[in-house]
């Protein structure tokens, strides 16, 4: 258990490692999300714009 507190501890150093960390985490995800509800978002618009010309969707 003392080795696990040290490891998290860091030489000192924990407190300001671990919320670089979290952040870094963060805005890891917070990207990915904005990425799949951006890919989502264009492809409901490009079949929109497909449906609107008459084109077929091009899904199998």
């Amino acid at each position: 258990m003392e080795s696990l507190a040290a490891f998290f501890d860091m030489g000192g150093y924990g407190v300001y490692i671990w919320p670089g960390y979290v952040l870094t985490a963060v805005v890891l995800v917070g990207m990915l999300v904005a990425s799949i509800r951006f890919l989502r978002s264009n492809e409901a618009r490009l079949q929109a714009l497909q449906a609107e010309n008459g084109e077929p969707s091009g899904e199998a």
